[in-house]
């Protein structure tokens, strides 16, 4: 999902799109792109503004240079996030899907496996809980002693949790039915916390703990924004390795061929992206 306004990141939001925006060395869109791919997700919607549909398929393509299928559908108007279930209604179905805010960065070793894990919830949602110092910013999730949701409350002022609950959801072919059913909030939109609140109620929502280790960026202030390009960069120096890397992705999972992968590197030719597509073929990393 990559509507909305940005309007926390004015005014460098005023002419691009905030998910087209820089994180370090690659769009911010490449970020949760990534992590649907890690998921072993092929078959994406790319919702964005009607502005801005151009400047994505310019971007992405078709996705096959990565080995999957890319489509694009416009939201008229920033209406909530779980709006967005109904804007993709025919392209969802009824299959299971994900949901992944395209302004979340995810990194963490394991992230992959706990990924498939959540693909592979045949019945029900999946959600995620991360500790945060501010949850009141937040969706915020409190848990049991024994792992189950207790509660599910949007930003309160008192939270019962350091836990919250990033952007990235599972969902089953209820979904559709149920957001269908959704009434507006206070703020006039669809949110994300009543459908996941519809899940719990039902006994059909699962949570999984991101753990120590595992980083969840929100970019969408200038700050947030700033400290995520900063601690891509970090990582990729020390390590000489890509985070986000959707050819990289691509190619460790079978979907693109070594000739893609050098026809992708010649396209960035004379970036340090093009010369680290060529070292991954030459070095096998």
């Amino acid at each position: 999902m990559a509507g909305g306004r940005g309007t926390r990141l004015a005014p460098i939001t005023a002419a691009v799109n905030k998910h087209l925006l820089p994180v370090y060395d690659k769009p911010l869109i490449y970020y949760p792109l990534a992590t649907l791919m890690l998921a072993d997700i092929k078959d994406i919607l790319v919702i964005t503004r009607p502005e801005d549909r151009q400047s994505y398929e310019t971007l992405l393509q078709d996705g096959s240079q990565y080995g999957i299928k890319l489509s694009y559908q416009v939201q008229e108007r920033p209406v909530g996030i779980a709006d967005a279930v109904l804007v993709a209604a025919e392209f969802l179905g009824e299959s299971r899907f994900a949901l992944i805010l395209g302004d979340n960065v995810f990194f963490g070793h394991g992230l992959r496996e706990i990924l498939l894990s959540a693909t592979e919830q045949e019945v029900g949602a999946t959600i995620f809980a991360y500790w945060v110092h501010n949850p009141s910013e937040f969706g915020v999730v409190e848990l049991g002693d024994d792992g189950r949701v207790l509660s599910l409350v949007e930003k309160p002022a008192a939270p019962r949790s350091n836990f919250v609950v990033p952007g990235l959801y599972f969902y089953d072919g209820q979904a559709l039915g149920m957001v269908d059913s959704l009434a507006p909030s206070s703020r006039g939109e669809l949110e994300i916390t009543d459908l996941n609140s519809e899940y719990l109620r039902r006994g059909q929502l699962h949570v999984r703990r991101l753990e120590r280790g595992f980083a969840w960026l929100d970019t969408g202030s200038p700050q947030a924004l700033l400290d995520a390009g900063n601690y891509i960069a970090t990582i990729e120096h020390r390590q000489g390795l890509k985070i986000a890397c959707p050819e990289e992705i691509a190619w460790h999972s079978g979907w693109i061929t070594e000739q893609q992968l050098k026809q992708a590197a010649a396209r960035h030719a004379t970036s340090e992206y093009g010369s680290y597509l060529l070292r991954i073929l030459e070095h096998g990393l």
